[in-house]
């Protein structure tokens, strides 16, 4: 188990993964189709997303919870 102080980091690291995992998966296939090799190909493509993704997310995650909170009504 990881300190609490590493949470905002590993659900970045989760979330980006999860993201660049399934939509690397979807536009490899939208743009090459199903073809021999399509699995090394997502692999590629899911490496390079992931590593834009998590700083990405790490960055912007602070940004959105702000906004989706002036967004919602607070009980």
């Amino acid at each position: 188990m990881f300190p609490a102080r590493f949470q905002p980091v590993l659900f970045a690291f989760i979330m980006s993964g999860f993201m660049a995992f399934l939509m690397s998966g979807i536009l490899t296939f939208i743009n090459l189709g199903w073809f021999t090799g399509f699995f090394a190909a997502w692999l590629k493509a899911y490496l390079y997303a992931h590593a834009c993704a998590f700083p990405l997310v790490f960055i912007f995650a602070p940004l959105s919870r702000k906004l989706s909170s002036k967004l919602t009504r607070q009980p």
